[in-house]
């Protein structure tokens, strides 16, 4: 979780959500962080990025015996993806009540009607997590980033 945390904290204006796919004997895969802001396209979440990025360097879209680490619940795009990939592990950080499917607002993950459920591990450093979202949104409501205005 902490090389999540890592990645979380360089996404620039976009929120600071980071992810790593983890392969299953423990080497890093890859990392996506958002970049909704920077490219302007709505899939751009961490977990996307890191997903296709593991696809790419593994040669399969298959991605079973994986683990994603997330600094945030995942979202209903999010969770299809990982469950499409086959991930056979999710971890994941501070929880989202707003738009959260892994137990939040939906259980998209652990849905018995899906072919594929990863076993999860929810709030690892949640704390930690919760901090770099609190200090976006707190910089959000009035202050400004590198001398910008923030925008949504």
């Amino acid at each position: 979780m902490r090389r999540a945390i890592e990645v979380a904290s360089a996404t620039g204006d976009d929120i600071p959500v980071g992810a790593v796919v983890f392969a299953a004997d423990g080497t890093e895969l890859a990392v996506g962080g958002n970049q909704r802001e920077a490219t302007g396209d709505p899939t751009a979440h961490a977990e996307i990025l890191a997903l296709r990025r593991a696809a790419e360097r593994t040669g399969s879209w298959r991605l079973s015996g994986c683990t994603l680490v997330v600094t945030l619940e995942p979202c209903t795009m999010c969770a299809g993806a990982l469950v499409l990939a086959r991930v056979s592990t999710l971890v994941f950080g501070a929880w989202e009540p707003k738009t959260g499917a892994v137990g939040s607002l939906w259980d998209v993950v652990r849905d018995r009607r899906l072919n594929h459920r990863p076993e999860v591990y929810a709030g690892v450093l949640e704390n930690e997590c919760a901090a770099l979202l609190r200090g976006f949104f707190g910089r959000e409501a009035g202050e400004t980033h590198n001398g910008k205005p923030r925008h949504r």
